[in-house]
């Protein structure tokens, strides 16, 4: 099964469509299967008075509020079109995350919701659960900052609500910017798929890129990643995000891994056939054998190459007579 890989732009493109284009082709060119964004009224998800992230703090400014932050970050009707069309024109499919009722109906009124993602700081918000998994679509449940009860009631809801169990994936996810390694937990995502029996992803904040890999050889089905052009431009996430170069390498690295986990079945590959009769042993003379001598650990024993009796035979073979002369290194026949 091939991992669905979701390049997450966000609020990457800073409010700039020129951006928001050049992180589509950026995706695009990595190889990515999906890009995501991100869709919100600044002020149905944000209050006045609600303080900005500690990580937020260091990337912006320090004299606007999150609400003020939020607002430069919305993207418009017209700027969803715009950019489904240039992920149309890149080959690379278009997503987004939606935040509130508003921007759900958007999403949905422009065909955007073959799968739907209720991202972390959603997972507890019980009427928008039910009103995202109405439509029952694929559905991805991000649940950084989140315990397994609270990640069981929210299944149960979105359940309840229309989404049918099977196309449920629950993601994991530390939400911190970045996040640090010993607080990944990277386990917990094996601990979800055994205690709810849903498909499991890993929406990733670390530095670099080996966590998301190590994620697919666990079992995840789903990566998300967020990525920028360029880390050390304003704005709260690109210093967690990966650069496009960066990207590739991930996507390149997961395949790989996609490759190397194979079916399971343990058996001769077909590249290693060719090395089997070199690199195992046959049973040969190891000093002059004469017809009627009895084969014995004296005058047999175990060489390469592989083409005659297997060692395994050793029982079989030890204590008979030899039929015939055998020189030293020849191999044994009996």
């Amino acid at each position: 099964m091939s991992t669905l890989i979701i390049a997450e732009a966000g609020v990457n493109h800073n409010g700039d469509m020129e951006l928001a284009k050049k992180l589509i082709v950026a995706a695009a060119a990595a190889g990515a299967d999906l890009v995501k964004f991100q869709t919100f009224k600044a002020s149905n998800l944000v209050s006045a008075s609600a303080p900005k992230a500690e990580y937020q703090k260091k990337t912006t400014a320090s004299s606007e509020s999150q609400l003020e932050m939020i607002q430069k970050l919305e993207l418009s009707r017209e700027d969803h079109a715009v950019l489904i069309e240039e992920c149309r024109a890149h080959g690379i499919g278009f997503f987004s995350t939606a935040f509130d009722f508003q921007s759900f109906d958007l999403l949905m009124e422009l065909g955007c919701l073959e799968q739907i993602k209720i991202p972390s700081g959603e997972l507890t918000n019980l009427p928008l659960l039910r009103y995202m998994s109405r439509v029952g679509k694929p559905l991805m449940l991000s649940t950084g900052m989140a315990n397994l009860g609270e990640i069981e009631a929210a299944i149960e809801a979105v359940v309840e609500a229309g989404t049918p169990r099977h196309l449920i994936t629950v993601l994991h996810c530390t939400t911190e910017y970045p996040t640090p390694m010993e607080d990944v937990n990277l386990r917990a995502m094996v601990s979800m798929k055994q205690a709810f029996g849903v498909n499991t992803g890993y929406s990733d904040h670390t530095p670099g890129i080996e966590i998301p890999i190590a994620a697919v050889a666990l079992g995840a089905t789903v990566i998300e990643k967020h990525f920028t052009l360029d880390r050390n431009l304003p704005g709260p996430d690109h210093k967690a995000s990966l650069e496009p170069h960066e990207l590739k390498a991930m996507v390149d690295g997961i395949r790989n891994i996609e490759r190397a986990l194979g079916d399971g079945v343990k058996r001769p590959s077909v590249s290693e056939l060719k090395n089997k009769p070199i690199a195992r042993k046959s049973l040969v003379a190891i000093r002059p054998i004469r017809a009627g001598d009895t084969f014995s650990s004296d005058n047999m024993g175990a060489k390469r190459p592989g083409t005659g009796l297997s060692p395994m035979r050793w029982d079989e073979v030890i204590g008979r007579t030899a039929i015939k002369d055998f020189a030293v290194d020849e191999l044994i026949t009996l």
